[in-house]
């Protein structure tokens, strides 16, 4: 074995897949890490902005607008709410179940957590320029919805 490092085969260099999942590896460390840093963790962020952005959910419908399993979202409401981040109040509509809602202690966190996110995303993005990121984001997104659509797709329902 040489000390140097042999480049990687330039044929799996050129496969998307695998290009897709290096990157993927490296932004969810730059998230992850800045996240840990300050106590967070990224269900914590996607719960955060869910809230901010949809206003107040039960708990099923948090689970299904984060992806985050149903069983795990217990664990991440219970500690956003030991912090003091979320509330959860009965639903008038229906006591069997609770809505959850954003404090303005949760507000403030998320907007920290923002700059976070958004630092992440410069430091992953930083060798492409605007107009590449731009792109990227377009790509990243046609691919996204069109592998996890939010409708089935015409032909899946079959």
């Amino acid at each position: 074995m040489s000390p140097t490092p042999e480049p990687t085969p330039a044929r799996l260099r050129a496969i998307p897949s695998r290009l897709l999942t290096g990157a993927a590896v490296v932004a969810d460390r730059l998230v992850s890490e800045r996240l840990t840093a300050e106590g967070a963790r990224k269900w914590h962020f996607a719960v955060l902005v869910t809230l901010a952005e949809a206003g107040a959910a039960s708990q099923a419908e948090l689970s299904r607008r984060t992806g985050i399993y149903r069983s795990d979202m217990v664990a991440v409401l219970n500690e956003l709410a030991d912090a003091d981040y979320i509330r959860r109040e009965p639903d008038p509509a229906d006591r069997r179940r609770n809505v959850i809602t954003l404090t303005p202690a949760g507000r403030r966190r998320l907007e920290h957590l923002d700059a976070l996110v958004a630092d992440a995303q410069r430091e992953l993005l930083a060798p492409l320029t605007p107009g590449q990121q731009d792109e990227l984001t377009r790509l990243l997104t046609v691919l996204t919805e069109y592998h996890h659509p939010p409708h089935p797709r015409p032909h899946a329902a079959q």
